[in-house]
């Protein structure tokens, strides 16, 4: 935890977010990262997510059970995802969301649009192809060399 923590200092001090993470295998950091969304110009660069892409890299595989992530805060509701999605073992974080929401990093809209119905969300969200689109997944389906995940 201590250098995710160093990690969000460092960031702050080089013109990104103030968040870090590493990802620890076998008591190891096999990656670690901070933020870069306004470095990168990419929404998507959070320390969790940029450790994770490095981590996926360095060990050649998009599962990483048998991993702890450390972050300097809680996850957002995207680096969360991120972390399931990864298979991440466990989390430990510093900061809670109640801070990073009192620094002008809310996601508490986010938490709130997920629980909502679709015909509910600020962004509107529009079905359109179904029958058409469910061709891939028929085709994914039906594939006997797929790699599950």
């Amino acid at each position: 935890m201590q250098r995710a923590i160093e990690l969000s200092i460092e960031s702050v001090k080089n013109g990104g977010g103030p968040f870090g993470a590493v990802i620890v295998k076998d008591g190891k950091i096999i990656a670690e990262a901070s933020n870069s969304v306004t470095k990168d110009n990419d929404p998507t660069a959070h320390a969790e997510i940029n450790a994770i892409r490095i981590a996926a890299k360095k060990l050649n595989t998009f599962n990483l059970s048998g991993c702890e992530i450390y972050t300097s805060c809680e996850p957002c509701p995207m680096c969360l995802g991120a972390i399931y999605w990864a298979r991440i073992d466990k989390i430990y974080y510093a900061n809670t969301r109640e801070d990073a929401k009192n620094i002008g990093f809310d996601d508490s809209f986010i938490y709130d649009e997920i629980s909502k119905p679709i015909n509910k969300r600020a962004i509107p969200t529009i079905q359109i192809m179904r029958e058409e689109a469910l061709k891939a997944f028929k085709d994914w389906q039906e594939k006997d060399d797929k790699i599950e995940y």
